[in-house]
């Protein structure tokens, strides 16, 4: 299945809380959008891998994916090597997206960073004929290079280079976090208070998407950096 935008995250809930109303917003203009999660994040203090995966598919109903999958690195200790990068090169060549979101380019979680680079690399990678993966058909795959690469931003303070307006979509990227019981703020759910469970964080979420949509004069935006300028046909477009 060819998908026009892939969003890839170290951990299912990545894409969610960090670029969900962009994949929305693309979602609502016909574009067909797919995530690749890289782990199953089964270091989390709260849930479980089962329960994470069933958060997962909840999210991807709110969200209207036309394909997801989770690769199984080991959370926490997943590499930029050879190893991790052929399953990945793997997903990119089978859902041959033009246009790909990743984690930020460095965060709090380490797992992040490294999520970064990892899908960089990869994503130059799949375009290199003489590296062979296999389908799942067992045929050799062909080679695909997505036209962008684009990093999401987190939990740390990055500046963006720029803005996607989602104001019409928080409702939609709110759902889809809120889907993820066990991993944010859900008075009901008895468990050990984490980093992402605490009503601050929710806030925090609401207020980020707040200060992006500042940025560029509408009320939510979620923030992007690149690794080259992004080029424009009509400047008459623009916010």
């Amino acid at each position: 299945m060819k998908l026009d935008i892939l969003a890839l995250g170290a951990h299912p809930d990545d894409v969610e809380m960090s670029c969900s109303g962009t994949m929305l917003a693309a979602a609502a203009a016909g574009k067909k959008i797919g995530i690749v999660d890289f782990t199953r994040g089964e270091l989390g203090t709260r849930g479980t891998p089962a329960t994470r995966a069933a958060e997962a598919a909840a999210a991807s109903r709110v969200l209207g994916l036309s394909a997801r999958e989770n690769l199984g690195l080991p959370d926490g200790f997943f590499r930029n090597d050879r190893e991790h990068q052929l399953p990945l090169i793997a997903a990119i060549r089978r859902y041959q997206p033009e246009v790909v979101l990743c984690n930020a380019i460095h965060d709090r979680h380490p797992d992040h960073g490294r999520g970064a680079q990892l899908a960089t690399d990869a994503c130059f990678l799949a375009g290199l004929r003489m590296i062979e993966t296999l389908g799942p058909d067992g045929q050799p795959q062909a080679p695909w290079r997505p036209k962008t690469v684009y990093h999401y931003i987190q939990d740390r303070a990055i500046v963006p280079a720029f803005v996607v307006d989602i104001s019409a979509h928080w409702p939609g990227k709110w759902a889809s976090i809120q889907a993820y019981g066990t991993q944010f703020f859900n008075p009901s759910l008895d468990g050990p208070t984490t980093y992402l469970s605490s009503e601050e964080f929710s806030k925090f979420l609401e207020a980020r998407a707040r200060e992006f949509g500042h940025m560029i004069g509408v009320e939510f935006g979620e923030g992007f950096t690149v690794h080259r300028p992004v080029g424009v046909r009509d400047v008459t477009t623009l916010l």
